[in-house]
C-alpha cells in the first residue's frame, strides 16, 4: 500500500465544515502539540490540524515519551478555541477519546475508553490493548481560554512494538488484518469529533461525560495508582466520571472516591 498522506489528501477525505479544513502534514517534527501551540499563538484558526509522519520528541501523559516510528501511524494535534470557561476544559480529553472510539467503531472494531486518556481495542480473548492516547494542553488567562491543543497518537499500520509495549499495545492493521489509508483514518476521527465538540460548546462538560460513557464499559473493576497521593493505591469499581472529569471509584467498603489523576491497572 502506498500511504503518503498530505494536507490535500486529508481535505479530500473530510466531511467536516470547519474542523481540519486548515491543516499541515509534516515529514517530521519534534512534537505536533508543540507545533500546534506555536501556530495557535501566531493566530492559527480554530480547528487547525497539525499532523506528521514522525515525531522526534513525541510525548504522552505525565511526561512519558510517545513511540513515533516514521510512516506507520497517526500523530496529530488539533487547535481548538472553546468558549467554555477554563474549569470545564479537562473533560475535553474524554470527548476526543470518544470521537476516536466512534471512528474505530465505524471500521468494525470494538473500542473501549480507559480513563482518562487511553483508547483500547478488545481482542478475541477479551484482552484490552492500547491503540491510541490523548494529551490535552490549555493556555488561559484567568477563566478565559486562549487555546486548547489536543494531541492524539493512533497506532494505524504499525505491526511491531518495543518490548515494554508489546503485550499491551496494538494497531488497526493488526486487528483488521490489512493496512489502512492514514489520511482516511484521520478524516474519520475529525468527522466524528466535529459534532461532539459542537455539542460540548453548547452543553459543556455534560456532553463530554455522555460521550465517554458510551464507550467506557462501566462499571468495571480497577486499581488506581495516584502519583504522590494518599492513599497511593485504591481498588474498587469505577462507576463513571463527574463533570470535571474526575473518576468515581467505589471501594470494597462502599466508600466512593473521586480520583483526579492517576493510572488505572487491571
Amino acid at each position: 500500500m502506498n500511504d503518503h498522506p498530505t494536507a490535500a489528501s486529508l481535505g479530500e477525505a473530510l466531511h467536516t465544515r470547519w474542523l481540519g479544513r486548515a491543516s499541515e502534514w509534516l515529514a517530521v517534527c519534534a512534537s505536533t502539540n508543540d507545533r500546534a501551540a506555536e501556530r495557535a499563538r501566531a493566530g492559527a484558526p480554530d480547528g487547525l490540524v497539525v499532523a506528521t509522519d514522525s515525531q522526534s520528541a513525541g510525548r504522552g501523559r505525565m511526561g512519558r515519551s510517545w513511540y513515533s516510528p516514521p510512516g506507520e501511524n497517526l500523530y496529530f494535534s488539533i487547535v481548538l478555541r472553546p468558549t467554555r470557561p477554563a474549569a470545564e476544559i479537562p473533560p475535553l480529553t474524554l470527548l476526543v477519546g470518544a470521537a476516536v472510539a466512534n471512528a474505530l467503531r465505524g471500521l468494525g472494531l470494538p473500542p473501549r475508553l480507559k480513563w482518562p486518556n487511553d483508547v483500547q481495542l478488545v481482542d478475541a480473548a477479551g484482552r484490552r490493548r492500547k491503540v491510541a492516547g490523548i494529551l490535552t494542553e490549555m493556555a488561559s488567562a484567568g477563566d478565559r481560554v486562549q487555546q486548547v491543543v489536543v494531541g492524539v497518537g493512533l497506532n494505524v499500520n504499525g505491526l511491531e512494538f518495543p518490548p515494554d509495549l508489546a503485550d499491551r499495545a496494538t494497531s488497526l492493521r493488526r486487528e483488521l488484518g490489512r493496512p489502512l489509508d492514514r489520511a482516511a483514518v484521520l478524516a474519520g476521527v475529525l468527522d466524528a469529533l466535529e459534532p461532539l465538540y459542537e455539542d460540548f460548546e453548547r452543553r459543556g462538560a455534560a456532553a463530554a461525560v455522555a460521550a465517554f460513557d458510551d464507550h467506557a464499559g462501566l462499571p468495571d473493576r480497577w486499581r488506581v495508582s495516584a502519583p504522590g497521593g494518599s492513599p497511593g493505591w485504591l481498588e474498587g469499581t469505577a462507576l463513571g466520571v463527574d463533570a470535571d472529569g474526575a473518576l468515581r471509584l467505589r471501594d470494597d467498603h462502599g466508600t466512593i472516591h473521586r480520583v483526579i489523576s492517576g493510572e488505572l491497572h487491571p
